[in-house]
């Protein structure tokens, strides 16, 4: 299995912190956030290559990373330098695919968060499905379901819609960017992307997929903490604790 990692955004909201560094490296207690995150995935012993996804602007800084850890960790450059010309996450992944000629199933992650509890419970759910799945939350405030993926989902936990930032959420089910592909559902980005679904948010394309066949979504076990601005980056630096295993 691989592991691509959603590393391509410019974290605008964060500058002057980001502004010529990523936010996927910055320090959360004595770890990077992508090294809670790859550290953690990696106990699985699921992953044989991890695959950052980053802009030309910072894949020096990812590169330089990689070279600290123990893992495979390849980065692919989408050779975009301006948030206004960024391909969008699900053309990144695609980008990916094509430009490492991957087949594989896939694990695929946002690299700008922290949690509270191991992914591998997230990829043996999706081993025993069989199925592209994802993860749900629930979401009390309507404001901020207003800005989320947001899924309906059946008594078997079967995706049966989901929208992106919808003005009429249907539940309070909440995606966060955590996504495990089939090997053969990832052979179905591009037609997805060329049947017009959304491609600036990852979960676009899972919001064509499960009109196409079954997703199913896990319930989240425990908390995730979305870095989006400096109040944010600061409000996890000082309650974050790590992993509960």
């Amino acid at each position: 299995m691989k592991c691509l990692i959603l590393a391509a955004g410019y974290a605008t909201r964060l500058y002057p912190l980001t502004e010529n560094f990523p936010k996927p490296l910055l320090k959360v207690g004595e770890k990077t956030i992508l090294d809670w995150l790859v550290d953690d995935i990696d106990t699985a012993a699921a992953v044989d290559e991890y695959v950052v996804i980053s802009n030309h602007k910072y894949a020096r800084h990812f590169e330089d990373w990689a070279k600290s850890k123990q893992q495979k960790i390849t980065v692919v450059d989408d050779g975009t330098d301006t948030n206004e010309t960024r391909l969008g996450a699900v053309k990144d992944i695609q980008f990916a695919i094509d430009t490492l000629g991957l087949d594989d199933d896939m694990l695929v992650i946002a690299g700008d968060n922290v949690l509270d509890f191991s992914l591998t419970e997230f990829i043996f759910y999706a081993k025993a499905k069989q199925t592209s799945c994802i993860m749900r939350y629930y979401e009390a405030d309507e404001k901020k379901l207003l800005k989320c993926g947001v899924v309906t989902v059946d008594e078997n936990e079967r995706v049966l819609n989901m929208t992106e930032k919808s003005p009429t959420p249907a539940t309070h089910w909440c995606c966060p960017p955590f996504y495990y592909y089939t090997n053969r559902d990832a052979k179905l980005v591009q037609e997805g992307i060329e049947s017009g679904c959304g491609t600036d948010a990852p979960g676009s394309y899972i919001a064509w997929l499960c009109t196409q066949t079954s997703v199913h979504a896990m319930q989240m076990p425990g908390k995730r903490y979305d870095i989006g601005n400096l109040e944010s980056y600061e409000k996890v630096k000082a309650e974050y604790k790590g992993i509960m295993r």
